[in-house]
């Protein structure tokens, strides 16, 4: 699985992508935050504040209850606002 980052979260993990292979029982986005917020210091820092983070599963905007089940891309990434 590709992981992209974007952002303040991309400058705290200390890249913009990477690939991936979480563990079976990693079904959603929110668990896998989880699964990587506990693997890295980084990742820990990029999301501790959930709230504030927004994801895309194979380019379509979703929750983070959303499946990642069989997917090829997660991105993450702040709130965007325009002006």
């Amino acid at each position: 699985m590709r992981l992209v980052y974007f952002a303040w979260v991309r400058e705290r993990i200390g890249t913009g992508e990477e690939q991936v292979a979480p563990p079976a029982d990693v079904a959603t986005v929110a668990q896998l935050i989880d699964w990587l917020a506990a693997n890295s210091a980084g990742h820990a820092a990029a999301f501790a504040e959930r709230d504030r983070l927004r994801a895309a599963v194979d380019g379509v905007f979703v929750g983070l209850d959303a499946s990642v089940v069989g997917v090829d891309e997660v991105a993450i990434f702040p709130p965007v606002t325009g002006g």
